[in-house]
């Protein structure tokens, strides 16, 4: 006969091809939890003992180009599982994440003087998600280019674009978060660094597979740059508001001055050099924190980013404007910068495997021009509102370069109707700023916290995250 029955056929013909689905499902596992291994980091030096798992190491996102960005993934301290995974991203633009954002605000391990050069952040944002911190763009921090010309066709744009495509792979390496609900934060320049790459994923969700469909749920976002016009126009008033600059000096930049015209008369061009000439003595950052007394850190604490118009095309033209910050330990991004370009700490971290020539530094020193940004991402937050996703914006009170009152001006451009009206919420016994709740977006005010909400104030910040994260409002009274 040799011809097989068809009730013998089909069982069998079924069990191949569910043998070899096994198969290959089990070789594609072990493909992904060997580059998870590879990129385990299992102790820093100095770094205090803990119990979750911490990854780093490098992302393609253009093979051709040979682009990879660096990260570093922290899992939370508990319930790993059910926790969402956060993006932290730091701005800039060409500012790293992990020497600001992991190293001296929310991460698990700060750096500090002496021996160990790690302590445990008691108030950690991995304690309410998984935690993701990113270098982006290449020429920031560990993050590289094989292709130096890339380097000069930086902007906002190829940024969306990149960090897009690392989380498209970033995922397909930790394909256990895939499902968790996932969103994006960050501070300053990451204004524009948030909600592009939001609007970027809300596009490509549209038209993309089940593979690279990433479960974007919301973006908080603190004392963010996000309107040029407001921002400028609001660093002058709450400098004079805030008793920083003589009723005379701002009378003359609000006479000489037309924040939405970057060409600038002689009298706005003195007026504000004499401006930002104040912020060489205090904190810009932090208006009532002591500046380092170091010499040698001041000047690596207070270096001048000058990325070329990064930002603003007025106030760009200004030496001041690119400082950076430094944490609520003025001296204390030196240590950072120590540790980073330690050998051994790099290759703890699976970071430089290229050599890269150059050191490590918070914010990126062979980016030399910014070649697009958006002069409002007012259109980009209407979308992100229309599309139904959670959006908060914070702002420390005591910040002069992104303040309060740019933010205010800002979010009152958007026009949105106002839900619960300006209140106070509450930090245990005490008033941790206020809160005024519009449709689609809320926004927060951190009580003496300056740029950097979490390194100033930390608590407050963790109980911001818990609440958003939980959709929940902020306490309306004490507790």
């Amino acid at each position: 006969m040799g011809v097989f029955s068809s009730s013998l056929f089909l069982p069998l013909l079924l069990f191949f091809f569910y043998h070899s689905t096994l198969v290959e499902s089990s070789g594609l596992e072990n493909d992904f939890l060997k580059q998870q291994e590879a990129d385990r980091v299992f102790s820093l030096p100095g770094q205090p003992p803990v119990r979750f798992k911490q990854y780093a190491g490098y992302v393609t996102v253009n093979e051709s180009h040979g682009r990879a960005l660096f990260y570093w993934f922290f899992e939370a301290t508990h319930d790993v599982e059910n926790k969402p995974l956060v993006l932290w991203l730091n701005g800039g633009p060409g500012c790293s994440s992990i020497g600001y954002g992991e190293a001296e605000e929310l991460g698990p391990f700060l750096t500090q003087k002496g021996w160990p050069e790690l302590k445990l952040n008691m108030y950690s944002w991995n304690k309410e998600a998984n935690l993701l911190f990113l270098e982006s763009p290449v020429g920031v921090g560990f993050s590289y280019t094989n292709t130096s010309s890339d380097l000069q066709h930086l902007g906002d744009k190829i940024t969306a674009i990149d960090s897009y495509k690392f989380l498209v792979n970033w995922f397909k390496r930790f394909p256990q978060f895939k499902s968790h609900d996932f969103y994006i934060s960050g501070e300053s320049y990451a204004g524009h660094y948030v909600p592009q790459l939001a609007e970027k994923i809300l596009d490509e969700n549209k038209k993309a597979s089940v593979d690279d469909y990433i479960n974007l749920k919301g973006l908080i976002i603190g004392n963010a740059a996000l309107d040029e016009e407001a921002d400028q126009r609001g660093m002058i008033d709450y400098a004079w508001d805030h008793a920083v600059i003589s009723d005379q000096l701002y009378q003359e930049v609000k006479k000489s001055c037309n924040f939405s015209n970057e060409n600038v008369s002689l009298a706005c061009n003195d007026a504000l050099n004499e401006y930002f000439a104040v912020y060489d003595i205090i904190d810009m950052y932090s208006l009532y924190s002591p500046v380092c007394a170091s010499q040698n850190t001041f000047a690596t604490s207070r270096k001048h980013f000058d990325v070329v118009g990064a930002g603003s095309k007025l106030f760009s033209k200004y030496r001041a404007w690119h400082q950076k910050p430094s944490g609520y330990d003025p001296c204390q991004s030196e240590y950072t910068e120590v540790y980073f370009n330690r050998p051994e700490v790099q290759k703890a971290l699976h970071a430089n495997v290229t050599g890269i020539g150059y050191n490590w530094t918070h914010c990126s020193d062979v980016i030399t021009q910014w070649n697009d940004q958006a002069a409002s991402l007012l259109p980009v937050l209407r979308k992100l509102i229309g599309a139904g996703l959670r959006l908060w914006v914070y702002s420390g009170d005591t910040d002069g370069r992104v303040p309060v009152t740019s933010t205010r001006y800002t979010l009152n451009k958007l026009g949105l109707k106002t839900v619960q009206e300006w209140s106070p919420w509450y930090h245990h016994k005490q008033v941790g700023g206020w809160t005024i709740i519009y449709e689609g977006l809320t926004f927060v005010t951190i009580r003496g916290a300056g740029h950097e909400v979490p390194t100033f104030a930390p608590s407050q910040a963790l109980q911001l995250l818990a609440h958003f994260l939980a959709n929940q409002e902020l306490p309306s009274a004490a507790f």
